[in-house]
């Protein structure tokens, strides 16, 4: 009996023990783990560290950051059930895709306290989601075209650059077909959403015969890369990529610009996926995202002209790669619904050939 008690009394201590660890663990907040984690899908280059470290002090959370290269890749990839994310930063034509596919859960603009901040402008062209009811813009820009100055000291500031033999083999393309397709239809006087098969198949000729023979390849992922190294001289591209592969030092050797034809803009918009398992902090950091003196702060690390967020606009810092009334002859880029498989066919024979 002695040994049944005293065996008792040390189960109980023990079980004191671990109650008093639970509560000493509850009250003290250095030693409380973060037990919340935000799961974020978004281009490459396009959130600072700086920002998620803030975000993540602020609210006592982890942020898994996985980057996609393009929206056909990262909606190939949320389709295949690969990953679970919370949020992902899609196009407008693709959160247009999404929507009418179920993939998105409704925004509830009631948790948005910042959302006063975004430009009307912008709001005004978010025509694949009206009254943003499953997105939220995150930036408006354009792909451009980044030159070495040294390497190609005179160029007209145009998509014909592509058409330069003196440049063969020094000059890169986004592997993305809405993109390079867009430049096309607009270099030759199209809309970047045409649906018309006889101006779809003038592109890809004007691409197949007079762009692509001087490229050195089509690539998303790597010509930022590419252009920082002098492997290629002109490169399609974003800022934010080219800038952020470059050392400081060289910047004054690079011009970066929007084509004077214009080109596919784009809304990239921030959207919480239907499966989400943190919705809440999801919303959170979205309106994290538009407080004006953290929207400055991403806009000044990136070069980026303060497009989605009016409040932000002075409280820039740095200067910008390009501005917002170069971006006036772009268009945005729209869900085409079933006549993107013209586009499907023209980009699979300019990659592979007829």
């Amino acid at each position: 009996m002695k040994n049944f008690l005293r065996a008792a009394r040390l189960q109980t201590v023990a079980v004191m023990i671990v109650l008093i660890a639970f509560i000493f663990a509850g009250c003290s907040g250095k030693s409380k783990a973060k037990s919340d984690k935000l799961y974020i899908f978004n281009w490459t280059y396009y959130t600072p560290d700086s920002v998620i470290e803030k975000f993540e002090k602020e609210y006592g959370v982890d942020v898994v950051y996985d980057s996609f290269a393009s929206n056909e890749e990262m909606f190939a990839k949320l389709k295949a059930g690969g990953a679970s994310y919370d949020l992902c930063f899609p196009s407008g034509d693709y959160v247009s895709i999404m929507i009418k596919e179920g993939m998105l859960a409704k925004i509830d603009h009631s948790a948005l306290s910042n959302y006063g901040n975004i430009a009307p402008e912008v709001l005004a062209k978010c025509s694949f989601d009206p009254g943003n009811e499953y997105s939220i813009p995150y930036y408006m820009g354009a792909a451009g075209i980044a030159v070495n100055k040294k390497k190609v000291p005179t160029f007209e500031k145009s998509w014909s650059i592509f058409g330069r033999k003196d440049l063969a083999g020094k000059m890169i393309m986004l592997d993305d077909m809405r993109e390079v397709m867009g430049d096309a239809l607009k270099y030759l006087g199209y809309s970047v959403n045409s649906t018309k098969q006889e101006e779809i198949d003038k592109a890809e000729s004007l691409i197949n015969d007079t762009w692509k023979p001087n490229l050195l390849k089509f690539d998303a992922e790597a010509f930022a890369k590419n252009f920082a190294s002098g492997e290629v001289w002109v490169a399609q591209g974003y800022a934010e990529s080219i800038y952020a592969e470059m050392d400081k030092s060289k910047f004054d050797d690079v011009e970066f610009f929007i084509p004077k034809e214009g080109g596919p803009s784009y809304i990239d918009s921030m959207v919480i996926l239907k499966n989400s398992k943190n919705k809440e902090l999801a919303l959170k950091f979205i309106d994290f995202i538009h407080r004006p003196e953290i929207y400055a702060e991403f806009c000044d690390y990136f070069g980026f002209p303060a497009t989605a967020n009016t409040q932000a606009r002075g409280l820039k810092k740095g200067a910008s790669y390009y501005t917002i009334e170069s971006l006036e002859p772009c268009e945005l880029k729209e869900d085409v619904g079933a006549d993107l498989e013209k586009y499907n066919q023209a980009w699979q024979d300019i990659k592979v050939g007829k």
